[in-house]
């Protein structure tokens, strides 16, 4: 298939596609951090490019509702609120037969310029990595992933550093990129169950 993986510079999910046979894009306004068919710039120069699955990771500083607090004290939030919401429901009514946007818990504002709330919430510990880091999933034409490696009984007893790496991560100019990138679990689990030919052929013949 012709995987578009929009605003992703790290490579993580386009490599997980292609290493499974996929020819996979990603696109960002950065350049790519791993070697790879990268496009920079904006996705919606090749969103019409007949792409047949596209996995789109949009800013959540402004949608996310661990951050909503910050809309009572600081009204400069809200116009770039909105923009990125309707940026999110883009992606996700654009011109591609299936389609996954991925982003954590979204707040009430706006979940309503989106249209509706996740079809599923992932967590890292469902795909191998004792961690906790909730993610929704708003899905178009494609199953909900199923965990492949759960490890969540194993998670007892270690420290916070550990299960939760991503939220007490030091401050520092790369923490943003540390906590915006896909886990590699979960990135391959979207590449061999939303890549692999079995249910593509079941839904053909359905």
């Amino acid at each position: 298939m012709r995987v578009l993986i929009a605003c992703e510079y790290s490579g993580a999910v386009r490599d997980a596609f292609t290493a499974l046979g996929h020819d996979a894009t990603s696109c960002d306004l950065l350049p790519t951090d791993s070697p790879g068919q990268h496009h920079q710039g904006d996705v919606f120069d090749i969103i019409d490019d007949g792409w047949d699955l596209m996995v789109a990771h949009p800013p959540c500083t402004y949608l996310c509702n661990s951050g909503v607090r910050w809309l009572t004290s600081d009204i400069t939030r809200w116009p770039k609120m909105i923009d990125g919401a309707v940026f999110f429901r883009r992606l996700l009514e654009a011109p591609i037969p299936r389609i996954a946007v991925e982003n954590p818990v979204m707040h009430g504002h706006a979940a309503k310029i989106v249209g509706r709330r996740q079809d599923q919430v992932v967590q890292p510990w469902m795909f191998g990595h004792p961690e906790k880091k909730g993610t929704g999933l708003w899905l178009k034409n494609l199953p909900p992933l199923t965990p492949t490696d759960d490890v969540k009984e194993q998670m007892a007893g270690m420290p916070k550093s550990v299960t939760d790496r991503i939220h007490y991560a030091s401050p520092g100019p790369d923490r943003w990129k540390l906590r915006s990138t896909t886990y590699a679990g979960i990135a391959a689990a979207m590449a061999d169950q939303w890549g692999t030919p079995a249910w593509l052929e079941l839904e053909a013949t359905a």
